[in-house]
């Protein structure tokens, strides 16, 4: 059974930076592609970071530049690092799996949640101003 649990959220001031890991359980990184999402209060969840097993990454234009995906092979985790925070990154994090990859530059699909076959149960990062 796949079990994915994302760490690291919290409460930050505008222009702090958070660290957020996702560490997955009978999935192992490289298996597929992994994801970042975020769901804002009254929002729908939002595509921010994609990997692929050959460490290729896209993200959204929203926070292109201020965010960055990679694996951490020693913790056996997929990190998220976010800069430069604003108030309206405020939300819950999500961590994801998906056992097929989307073709690479396929960006619309890589940040969709369709596709996605595993999910953690999110990490809240609030940033105040």
């Amino acid at each position: 059974q796949v079990q994915l649990v994302e760490s690291g959220g919290g409460s930050v001031q505008s222009g702090g930076s958070l660290r957020l890991s996702c560490v997955a359980s009978g999935y192992t990184y490289g298996t597929g592609c992994m994801g970042w999402f975020r769901q804002a209060p009254g929002k729908g969840r939002e595509g921010l970071a994609h990997i692929d097993s050959a460490a290729r990454t896209s993200y959204a234009d929203s926070v292109k530049g201020r965010i960055t995906i990679s694996p951490d092979n020693a913790k056996s985790t997929v990190d998220l690092q976010i800069n430069s925070l604003k108030a309206e990154d405020t939300g819950v994090y999500y961590c994801a799996a998906r056992l097929r990859c989307p073709r690479y530059g396929d960006n619309w699909s890589a940040l969709s949640v369709d596709g996605y076959n595993y999910w953690g149960q999110g990490t809240q990062v609030t940033v105040s101003s």
